[in-house]
């Protein structure tokens, strides 16, 4: 079984699609795939569902949800695995389990390829990790389960892949510039920070950028832009690793060339105290 989740749902079995056209059956499956091989609760699944007003008759119509999951799946599996449908979608005690491997799912397969970029990362393997991060990004299509309603248990889960693709992306930036890659960056960065005005992470990668390809006049007006909209939007100043970011600059300190400083720090942990 294929299942896709970083983008609009996906779920194929021997090349069939089994992602049901009705939105609760969708839901069940999308949340059952996010943890594959573990038992999900009766209770979690009617929460997704119906939230705190679960109708008299949810859990038939649980019931009936899971069952037409089994048919659809039955019916791609073909007469030779009819037989395995309840072991594919099984049933528990007080609960269901999907049992599929776990690297046929893009969410996992996405998040291994994100922690070896990570641990390559703080290791000071700039290009491997560079890569890992690449990989793992190219996995997602859009807006994690575009096309699924998100219950309060889907919603969350669908914040927690959102937050952790920014991390992604803000590390395989650290690692491109720490490969003197920051050209070819701006474009990207410039943007990244009009998508996220607040975000000081992505404001002091396309500073550095900015600056070491020779723009840093540019790089100032990244932090003046930032430190007003800060003060007028929430009335905070810069923290204190971008205030040391932008002195830094004016002082052409050498701890911003290419490479410099400990291999295990991303560009903002730099100037962390």
């Amino acid at each position: 079984m294929k299942i896709q989740l970083l983008g609009p749902l996906g779920a194929e079995v021997n090349g069939e699609s089994i992602v049901p056209s009705a939105g609760k059956p969708r839901q069940i499956l999308a949340l059952m795939a996010l943890s594959p091989g573990r038992v999900i609760p009766v209770s979690t699944l009617m929460e997704e569902i119906w939230s705190v007003s679960p109708p008299q008759s949810a859990l038939t119509t649980l019931q009936t949800y899971i069952l037409q999951l089994r048919r659809r799946i039955g019916v791609a599996m073909g007469p030779d695995g009819a037989g395995s449908v309840k072991e594919v979608l099984a049933t528990r005690h007080g609960g269901y389990l999907l049992q599929t491997p776990a690297a046929d799912i893009d969410v996992r397969q996405y998040e291994t390829l994100a922690r070896e970029g990570q641990v390559a990362f703080e290791a000071g393997d700039n290009q491997v990790a560079a890569d890992r991060f690449r990989t793992a990004l190219d996995l997602w299509r859009g807006r994690t389960m575009v096309d699924v309603r998100l219950g309060p248990v889907l919603e969350i889960e669908a914040m927690r892949l959102e937050a952790s693709r920014l991390v992604t992306v803000e590390r395989r930036i650290d690692a491109d510039l720490r490969l003197g890659r920051h050209a070819e960056l701006i474009a990207e960065l410039v943007e990244l920070t009009a998508r996220h005005p607040r975000h000081e992470g992505l404001h002091s990668q396309v500073m550095v950028a900015l600056y070491r390809s020779g723009r840093q006049s540019s790089a100032m007006d990244v932090y003046r832009r930032l430190r007003g909209r800060l003060i007028e939007e929430l009335g905070v100043e810069p923290s204190p690793q971008l205030q040391r970011l932008h002195q830094a600059m004016l002082a052409v300190d050498p701890l911003l060339d290419v490479l410099a400083g400990p291999p295990r720090k991303s560009t903002f942990d730099l100037f962390a105290a």
